[in-house]
């Protein structure tokens, strides 16, 4: 089993910047990809950005050069500089972990971004 821990959210204004920590305890496997999820009130969610062991990267076109997705030093963490952020940049955000076939997600953390 994995556990997954996020923080960072909260109520900014447009324009302005977060960044949304994750650790991942348990099971954790050194060839994993972990990414950021959102998920806004009546839509589903959807992929923000994703990062592999190999700190290859891939982002959601609507946040592409305002978001950066990073991995700390140890397996387990994962960071989400939010840049530039626009009112509908607001959901709430879930960290996950993809590993040998199984999906793990946190908790979320919500993220307001008012205009």
């Amino acid at each position: 089993q994995v556990q997954l821990v996020e923080s960072g959210g909260g109520l900014v204004q447009a324009g302005g910047s977060l960044r949304l920590s994750c650790a991942a305890s348990g099971r954790v496997f050194s060839d994993n990809t972990m990414g950021w999820y959102r998920q806004a009130p009546g839509k589903q969610r959807e992929l923000v950005a994703a990062i592999t062991s190999g700190r290859s990267t891939a982002y959601a076109d609507s946040v592409k050069g305002r978001f950066t997705i990073s991995r700390g030093n140890a397996k387990n963490t994962v960071y989400l500089q939010m840049n530039s952020l626009k009112p509908e940049d607001t959901a709430v955000y879930y960290c996950n972990t993809a590993q040998r076939g199984w999906d793990y997600w946190g908790q979320g953390t919500q993220v307001t971004v008012s205009s």
